[in-house]
């Protein structure tokens, strides 16, 4: 799949914020936007992370125009670390700056990013609803995810080391969310991207 890549600068409320906007380079029509959030900041997470490279050409290949962007003190982006309140206004102003009017705003995240996606999704509940989530090993153990509308698309790997099956399933029950499990799968999904993208890819259609 040929992609067109460009990086975009945007204002946000700690300074600039690095984006990397990704597209399909065919020609066609692009369907919605969708912004995705990278892991956690503290510990080597940033826009590159591969699971977040992989949600983009998930993305890409529905339609979407993928924007993978590094929070507050990450890489090019200025400020310093907020603990989930500042990246959530981190990724509001991203998807302010990126979405354009009438066109489907779709979110994403991985792990510290799930948990940042969720929280912008409920943001902007009200006026300007999200047309669906993908959250991808969600640290549910860590942090406290709001409540995520019926169809969002969660996907989390059997042998997670880091943020345990568990949590999600008891994060997922009371809301009757449906998770994909990728039997074998750590948390990073190491070998198993391309299973990833097609399992997004898969559930997105139905």
């Amino acid at each position: 799949m040929l992609l067109h890549t460009r990086r975009l600068e945007v204002q946000g409320p700690a300074g600039a914020i690095e984006c990397v906007l990704s597209e399909g380079g065919d020609g066609t029509p692009v369907r919605g936007v969708a912004v995705l959030c990278h892991p956690h900041p503290l510990h080597g997470g940033t826009m590159d992370n591969k699971v977040v490279q992989t949600l983009a050409r998930a993305f890409v290949q529905l339609g979407y125009r993928a924007v993978r962007f590094n929070f507050r003190g990450v890489g090019g982006s200025a400020g310093r670390w907020d603990d989930g309140r500042g990246e959530t206004e981190d990724a509001l102003a991203v998807i302010a700056a990126t979405r354009e009017p009438g066109c489907p705003l779709a979110l994403g995240g991985f792990s510290f990013g799930g948990y940042v996606a969720a929280r912008a999704a409920q943001r902007l509940a009200g006026a300007e609803p999200v047309e669906r989530l993908v959250l991808v090993g969600p640290a549910t153990s860590r942090y406290a995810l709001p409540p995520v509308p019926a169809d969002t698309i969660v996907v989390h790997g059997e042998a997670d080391d880091v943020v345990p099956l568990q949590s999600t399933l008891d994060w997922a029950r009371p809301q009757a969310l449906p998770v994909i499990v990728l039997p074998g799968v750590g948390h990073f999904f190491h070998g198993q991207l391309t299973q990833l993208k097609t399992q997004v890819i898969q559930a997105w259609h139905r």
